[in-house]
């Protein structure tokens, strides 16, 4: 058994022993250390690619309304529990309260588990913090202004948000609810006043975006990290955001031959030994199976110390480009 720090996380485990593949939550439930994101993936690709998923060993799946697959999603699990692939109790399900919802909490969980065929949810988050004006249940859409500036909805406040996620856990709907792209004192109100707090902060982390003090101020109050974009976004976020991917550095490169293993292999090793739980996106079978073997082996010091150097304090994903505001400023 690993060790276990003062905050409740494991230590990493010596090398080719016995690490920990999954995490205790403070709400009690364990979840998988690595999952699939389902971003950007559409129709048949992502049943095809859940059902090679389960079969490759994934039971934690990463899914939002915002990203219009909930049904696809819903339809593979269906079919993996019917013909006996898996069971209900074997697989982790996270999806996301999105922005135009956040008056409408109760309907927009009770619209994904329809789509997603399921009578709870391992995890729901807050996809953002930040309520926009509503445009009907799950249409997830993100309104701009005539100025083509999102339109917030400032009567809406993110503890009222909270307390109907509080309310889906009294309902037996959800069994963890987080938080999503929180700052550290987003994070720290969302502590002040919860009821049943955070399980989760999902956010963006990889070698040139860390997050250092988010991340320890999080575990100091037993708030588990999800990494989204662990690999830095790659190519697609190169296209829509014309942000740089960590996948194609040097130091990366040079751990990836040290090690025998591929950089997004290195890059998921170093998530996963600073206890967080990592999502990485692929819709190719051949990277959703090297994701997955990141058990085997373990980063020197040395080496965790070295990409620990190269934080750029650089964030990929963009959604200003879009929204014509910043909500990170």
């Amino acid at each position: 058994m690993a060790p276990t720090l003062s905050n409740g996380f494991s230590m990493p485990a010596a090398l080719n022993c016995d690490y920990p593949k999954e995490i205790t939550l403070n709400s009690g439930f364990t979840m998988p250390i690595v999952g699939l994101g389902l971003f950007r993936m559409e129709g048949k690709d992502v049943k095809d690619l859940l059902l090679h998923a389960i079969k490759t060993g994934y039971r934690h799946f990463d899914c939002a309304a915002k990203y219009k697959n909930e049904a696809e999603v819903g339809e593979a699990l269906a079919e993996a529990f019917r013909t006996g692939l898996v069971r209900r109790e074997e697989i982790f399900i996270t999806t996301k309260l999105w922005n135009s919802d956040h008056g409408h909490v109760v309907e927009a969980c009770k619209d994904s588990l329809r789509k997603l065929q399921l009578d709870y949810l391992d995890l729901y988050l807050v996809h953002f913090p930040v309520a926009t004006k509503h445009a009907g249940v799950g249409a997830c859409v993100s309104v701009l202004d005539e100025k083509g500036v999102l339109d917030i909805d400032t009567s809406i406040t993110l503890e009222a948000t909270w307390r109907g996620m509080e309310d889906l856990v009294s309902m037996g709907l959800v069994r963890s609810i987080g938080i999503s792209n929180y700052s550290l004192l987003q994070t720290r109100e969302c502590l002040a006043y919860s009821r049943i707090r955070p399980a989760v902060n999902q956010i963006e982390s990889h070698p040139y975006f860390q997050r250092e003090s988010l991340i320890k101020f999080c575990q100091q109050h037993r708030v588990y990290i999800t990494a989204h974009t662990p690999l830095g976004g790659a190519t697609a976020n190169t296209i829509m955001f014309g942000s740089v991917s960590c996948l194609d550095d040097a130091i990366l490169k040079g751990l990836a031959k040290k090690y025998r293993k591929t950089v997004a292999q290195i890059v998921l090793r170093w998530s996963i030994q600073r206890n967080t739980v990592v999502i990485p996106k692929t819709s190719k079978a051949k990277r959703l199976e090297e994701n997955f073997r990141v058990f085997d082996f373990e980063l020197e010091k040395e080496d965790m110390d070295l990409i620990k150097s190269l934080d750029r304090n650089y964030r990929t994903n963009q959604p200003a480009k879009s929204w014509g505001i910043d909500i990170y400023a």
